[in-house]
């Protein structure tokens, strides 16, 4: 930059050495044109530095913004506010940026007013205007990825509870096979006993004989509700209550005993898996 006000005070003692009242007048009018060209220029150059710090500061905003959206978890379903946050910021951004452009454009026109002195400050402008156009770029592919991420987040989410539901019924479906296992489980070891006299299992059909005919266990019409049900694999003892006692239905006769305990017969049962593997039911005789 030139220095005009060396020149212009020069030019004034020149002027009042030679006692020149007219050239004097002109060097004060030319003087104060160049202060006032030298205060426009430095207010320039102020106007250029707060510019190059609020674009700085916006390069680093959306360094951050960059920074949430990439990191995974930041934008779950969960989190609305948080994207709502992020689409505002970025639209404040941009609004910062065409409005720094349109004083980066009007600086510029004052700028080329003058003469090549400010060749430097204009190149500067133009780093500016380059540096607020990536800015302007980066804004809208941070714009696309957040977009991006709120779909892919969507799928993910409709895929989680579609996994879900998969996982509900598949464990609903496992818990009725199990319950319905358990069941037959139960009813294949449910087994049936019945103990009494003689009469008392005629009375209720457990047996019929008669006269020179064999007795006959259990015929089709015998009463099923006078047997206790029981369950096989924590029937393996069975107390009789009498001093004489014997097993009428088919089971092994190795797979059991009748023992005495106290003056009182009981069934052992020594081998369950023998013991049932003919019949469900039971019946003995005790008289």
């Amino acid at each position: 930059m030139r220095i005009y006000s060396i020149s212009a005070l020069a030019a004034l003692a020149l002027l009042t050495s030679c006692g020149n009242k007219e050239k004097l007048d002109k060097a004060q009018e030319q003087n104060s044109a160049l202060n006032s060209e030298l205060q426009a220029t430095l207010a320039t150059q102020d106007s250029l530095f707060a510019l190059i710090n609020d674009i700085t500061a916006g390069m680093n905003q959306l360094k951050d913004i960059e920074h949430i959206i990439a990191t995974p978890g930041t934008l779950d379903d969960g989190n609305v506010s948080r994207k709502n946050q992020l689409r505002n910021d970025m639209t404040a951004i941009r609004e910062a940026l065409k409005q720094r452009r349109e004083r980066l454009e009007e600086l510029e026109g004052k700028l080329k007013k003058y003469d090549a002195s400010n060749a430097t400050l204009l190149k500067t402008i133009e780093n500016l205007k380059g540096q607020i156009a990536e800015q302007e770029t980066e804004i809208a592919t941070l714009t696309n990825q957040l977009s991006a991420a709120h779909i892919e987040i969507s799928h993910l989410g409709a895929r989680v509870d579609s996994l879900t539901t998969t996982v509900a019924e598949v464990k609903t479906e496992r818990e009725q096979a199990r319950k319905q296992a358990t069941e037959l489980n139960d009813e294949l070891n449910t087994c049936y006993y019945a103990l009494g006299t003689k009469s008392e299992l005629q009375k209720h059909q457990i047996i019929k004989s008669g006269f020179l005919r064999k007795t006959k266990i259990m015929p089709d019409d015998f009463e099923k509700s006078y047997f206790t049900k029981a369950d096989k694999r924590n029937l393996t003892s069975l107390p009789l209550h009498s001093k004489k006692a014997k097993v009428l239905t088919n089971q092994p006769a190795d797979s059991y005993e009748i023992a005495d305990e106290g003056g009182q017969k009981v069934l052992l049962i020594k081998d369950p898996v023998k013991f049932w593997s003919l019949s469900n039911f039971l019946v003995i005789q005790v008289d």
